[in-house]
């Protein structure tokens, strides 16, 4: 019976994936260009160590799931479940002030099962990038006062299966193929502040968009004395075109007397584009770690990918740039087999980032830094010792933007809660 309930729960979880498509996860201004302010695909165990992951395979006793390098599956023993939510809280400046938001959503949905005993597949449901954001600014035509208010929503998820298998004693290769799909919606409206007789007009652009996309990733691993293993880890995603279908709607409108806004009065012009084509970029990671399995692991990745080649419908934008960065980080547990003291089986991360974005504004660069980290709490297992369970919780702190050149500084705090399932699902028992 518990085993029948495990596969209703699987069913159950598909279902609510949908709730991870074209969701709005931030508040950025800085996610109006482009596809969307972009999201790698990390789970909360890698985000509180500085978001490594080329390198990181298994440095505990529980099997997780690295959706950024998928030469990682192999060393996947178990069935694993990971579900999460995300929170963003954050605070935008510019000289004139500042003003906060918070916004928070499903984050992950992901599923790994082992094939062999050196290999295993993966699949769920990732965020790939987000919109969401406003801006309002006053101007004057004539004798009337206007407000120009600019906002988006929307997002984009990324469906994947992967596989990865170990070859010999320190080789490990792995693929993800992706669906990458979803919805990004920008409008663009000019508002009478003062005459409520007068039409206020709006822009509303649809964008939906869909394509396949390719992962890759290596991993070589070996001891380097009796306790501590080394692993240099690769990964990289291949250029891909999407479909991109534009559908563009302009209104007019009234306001009321206490600022209520009524129905469109008419639609002065309706256009659609289909079959146009977005082009994202190939990107590249690299990472190196060392590990005392179950006690420690530290760990370095560095990042690049070719964002300048970045196309819509075959034009170049002069805002976006090649982006590169890093992260540092590691874990610590002081006793996992500890019985007297809770806290020495619990897993401490840190970590740090930096990047240089893909963005380039007002002659300036756009860099985002952040410090990071993170609990792992175990759980106590089922009775049969075959099923084994963790809270995995981060917490990035960041700013992105600058006040210079009149663009927006931004600080933010990322919280990511994600639940971890380790059982022996899908397998066949024998019994005398």
């Amino acid at each position: 019976m518990f085993r029948f309930s495990k596969y209703i729960l699987l069913i159950c979880l598909l279902t609510v994936s949908r709730g991870l498509i074209a969701q709005t996860t931030t508040s950025s201004t800085y996610s109006q260009f482009g596809p969307g302010l972009l999201n790698r695909p990390l789970l909360p165990q890698t985000r509180a160590m500085g978001g490594i992951s080329a390198a990181y395979r298994m440095p505990g006793s529980y099997h997780n799931i690295n959706v950024a390098n998928p030469a990682q599956y192999s060393s996947i023993r178990l069935t694993v479940f990971d579900g999460g939510i995300s929170g963003e809280y954050l605070n935008r400046a510019n000289r004139g002030g500042d003003e906060t938001d918070f916004t928070a959503a499903l984050s992950h949905l992901t599923f790994a099962v082992p094939v062999t005993k050196k290999s295993a597949m993966s699949f769920g449901l990732v965020p790939f990038s987000s919109l969401g954001y406003q801006s309002r600014s006053r101007s004057f035509i004539d004798t009337n006062t206007v407000d120009n208010i600019f906002s988006g929503d929307g997002g984009v998820s990324k469906a994947y299966l992967g596989y990865g298998i170990q070859i010999g004693k320190h080789l490990s290769v792995g693929a993800n193929a992706s669906y990458v799909f979803g919805k990004l919606e920008r409008s663009n409206s000019l508002e009478f502040v003062y005459d409520a007789a007068a039409y206020s007009t709006r822009q509303i652009a649809s964008s939906s968009l869909g394509g396949f996309n390719f992962d890759y990733g290596v991993q070589y691993f070996t001891n380097v004395s009796k306790k501590v293993r080394m692993t240099l880890g690769y990964s990289g995603t291949a250029t891909s075109k999407l479909t991109l279908d534009e559908n563009s709607v302009f209104t007019r409108y009234t306001k009321g007397q206490g600022g209520e806004e009524g129905l469109a009065r008419d639609t002065l012009y309706a256009t659609s584009k289909e079959d146009r084509t977005l082009t994202l970029p190939m990107k590249h990671s690299f990472g190196i770690a060392f590990e005392n399995p179950n006690h420690w692991m530290v760990g370095a990745d560095v990042r690049m990918s070719d964002w300048s080649k970045y196309k819509e419908n075959r034009t170049k934008y002069g805002y976006m740039q090649d982006s590169k960065g890093f992260s540092i980080g590691g874990q610590y547990t002081p006793d996992i087999n500890s019985v007297g003291s809770y806290f020495k089986v619990i897993d401490y991360r840190l970590g740090f980032s930096y990047d240089k974005t893909n963005l380039h504004l007002n002659n300036t660069d756009i860099n985002q830094m952040a410090i990071t980290f993170g609990l792992g709490l175990p759980l106590q297992s089922s009775i049969t010792r075959t099923t084994f369970y963790k809270i995995n919780l981060s917490a990035e702190l960041g700013q992105r933007g600058t006040l210079e050149n009149n663009l927006v500084r931004e600080h933010y705090v990322n919280i990511h809660l994600g639940f971890t399932l380790n059982d022996t699902w899908f397998r066949k028992y024998k019994f005398d």
